[in-house]
């Protein structure tokens, strides 16, 4: 676990620009074989998701023998919430619908132990410290843990420059099929007020890290790819993170694709 974490923050330190996917499905077979394929970190959606902790768990240990780093997404920005999943020891979390500088600093709060903080302490027997086999635990879990927040919706778009520079946030990932339900465009998540929004943010994002004096230290820009806005895209504009898919989408693609091709020849023939 220790070193897919290591693995995960040293490579954008470096300046890679990572793939990654999203994993609704909660199947530890499905989780396995996105390590394997190659990804460079894999999401398991607690939000949209099929699964809460127990389902994530099985798809961690998958994702920890292929050596692929984990990053859970909460369904809501909750100490509850957040306490169970960094017991699991994910290498990152994710908390959705951030929209203040307020709720970053309560998202930093919950993954940090008291006094800096209010994680719950449970150390020597949880997951993430190996179940207290890992005697430096305690003092390395907070500087490696890959803390993300969403920003989805106008108010949020209008604070992101405070809420990317709070201490502790590594990450600003941005929504877009939220983004456009909070502008009235649900149907059309890449018109061009969203793109217009999206853009301001992205721009106050990169232009952040340009004024710390050092490009390669967070916090860092992470997107989802959309068909118009495709994962070539944002890595040209300066995105860190991409996530290209979801892997009931991407699934759902594939058999879809492979039914019409059948049918397709029996027409031909």
């Amino acid at each position: 676990m220790a070193s897919s974490t290591n693995a995960l923050k040293s490579r954008l330190v470096k300046g890679d620009t990572l793939y990654g996917t999203f994993l609704c499905s909660f199947s530890p077979v499905i989780a396995e074989i996105s390590g394997y394929a190659g990804y460079d970190f894999v999401v398991v959606d607690m939000e949209h998701g099929y699964g809460g902790i127990s389902a994530a768990l099985p798809c961690l240990q998958a994702l920890s023998a292929t050596g692929t780093p984990a990053i859970l997404r909460l369904p809501e920005c909750s100490q509850t919430w957040a306490k169970k999943a960094l017991d699991l020891g994910s290498q990152g979390i994710m908390f959705p619908m951030i929209d203040t500088k307020g709720l970053a600093q309560e998202a930093v709060s919950y993954c940090r132990y008291p006094p800096n903080g209010l994680r719950g302490a449970a150390h020597p027997v949880i997951r993430a410290s190996r179940y207290g086999i890992d005697e430096d635990y305690l003092g390395k879990c907070e500087n490696e843990l890959f803390i993300m927040c969403q920003v989805e919706s106008m108010e949020g778009l209008s604070n992101v420059r405070e809420i990317a520079a709070v201490d502790g946030v590594d990450c600003i990932q941005i929504g877009p099929l939220d983004l456009s339900a909070s502008l009235g465009q649900l149907r059309d998540p890449v018109n061009d007020k969203v793109k217009a929004m999206m853009s301001g943010a992205e721009e106050a994002v990169i232009g952040l890290r340009s004024e710390k004096g050092d490009c390669n230290i967070g916090p860092y820009l992470a997107g989802f790819a959309m068909p118009n806005d495709g994962p070539d895209e944002l890595r040209a504009r300066g995105y860190h993170m991409v996530s290209g898919g979801v892997d009931i989408g991407l699934y759902r693609s594939a058999v879809v694709n492979d039914v019409k091709k059948f049918k397709m020849g029996l027409n031909l023939a």
